[in-house]
């Protein structure tokens, strides 16, 4: 299969792991293998501990508020992800989202490719972006696109996707994205910030969307589906499409619906109370696994630091002010290759700033 370009870094010898698979493979790949296999997450011998639930009627009825609002502080705190329950997202529409989505990843390869990232692109249809020569290559075929605001979306790929399609990823976005502020003003809430102070900095804020297939894989302990790391958002609202797990977390197990998992940004600013959690994806050896992650971000023009609300003597900011807008310069024009995002950010005892 001809080579395709991911990324300005690198060049994948496979435009995509279900057309790899087609055909039986006696085994992987060597850009895929990883040079350092990552310990299984699951043991059949060793207990895990269930993956907490937030219930957000709970959280909307008076009488339960505030008992609900301290399990949530709490769980942000000590786990950075977690389970919602009574979300209020129609069944209807995950239902209908779920087969679009499945029915996508059934398409011929001709036309999925319709939609390929662009060289020097993070954007579109293809495998994870490459960084770096001697990355290895996710297990995974990935669809990534921004879906907010609206004049920011690529005109060659969520309006030409198929109307079916198109029109369940639009009704599952208002749905999140009114579920999404509604989680975060309670975080807010629950971190005693100023009033209207969380909404502002998401409200109207950057969203993207990634579809992910994971093909079975003939030696899943040799790859990953997603290399590990945590996402530059505020929070990840996460569905499995076809029930199958396989998001990696330390010490967890899942049997989830809907996902939500605390990120970086949010980690700035609740200056460092609440985590952002490293994670992964695992893949199987007998079932493909399709999930659909939503990404909401600061808004382009938020200034993102700790929160004033947190700061005093005795707790002095532990990241420094970025802009939105640099935030994404330095990333896409890759100033942040080999350092994390957080690296970067953190107070160190030294003059250098990373402002606006």
């Amino acid at each position: 299969m001809a080579s395709a370009r991911s990324s300005n870094f690198g060049t994948a010898p496979v435009q995509s792991v279900q057309e790899l698979i087609k055909e039986p493979i006696p085994e992987v790949p060597q850009p895929f293998i990883l040079d350092d296999p990552q310990p299984p997450i699951l043991s059949p011998t060793t207990p895990f501990p269930l993956l907490p639930t937030i219930d957000m009627k709970h959280l909307i009825m008076s009488e339960t508020t505030d008992s609900e609002l301290e399990k949530l502080h709490s769980t942000c705190k000590e786990w950075g992800f977690f389970q919602l329950v009574n979300h209020g997202v129609r069944s209807s529409i995950l239902e209908k989202l779920k087969s679009e989505i499945t029915e996508f990843y059934k398409l011929p390869s001709e036309e999925k490719i319709k939609y390929k990232m662009r060289a020097g692109d993070v954007e579109g249809y293809g495998l994870s972006v490459m960084r770096s020569e001697d990355q290895k290559i996710d297990w995974g075929d990935r669809f990534y696109m921004i879906t907010n605001p609206i004049h920011r979306r690529k005109p060659h790929l969520f309006p030409e996707l198929l109307p079916s399609l198109r029109d369940s990823l639009e009704c599952y976005f208002a749905e999140l994205q009114k579920l999404a502020m509604m989680l975060l003003g309670f975080m807010a809430r629950a971190l005693k910030l100023e009033k209207g102070e969380m909404e502002e900095l998401f409200d109207d804020g950057m969203q993207s969307v990634r579809m992910t297939y994971y093909p079975p894989c003939p030696q899943p302990e040799r790859v990953v589906g997603l290399t590990p790391h945590s996402d530059a958002s505020g929070i990840t609202i996460l569905l499995q499409v076809n029930g199958v797990d396989g998001l990696g977390f330390p010490s967890a197990s899942f049997q989830m619906h809907l996902l939500s998992m605390l990120e970086t940004f949010l980690r700035m600013v609740s200056n460092g109370v609440y985590p952002s959690i490293e994670h992964r994806a695992t893949v199987n050896a007998e079932k493909e696994r399709i999930s659909i992650a939503m990404f909401f971000k600061p808004k382009f023009s938020a200034q993102i630091k700790p929160s004033n609300s947190l700061i005093n003597p005795q707790n002095p900011p532990l990241f420094k002010q970025v802009s939105m807008e640099k935030y994404f310069q330095d990333f896409f024009s890759h100033k942040m290759e080999g350092k994390s995002f957080l690296d970067h950010m953190k107070i160190k005892n030294e003059e250098e700033e990373y402002t606006a």
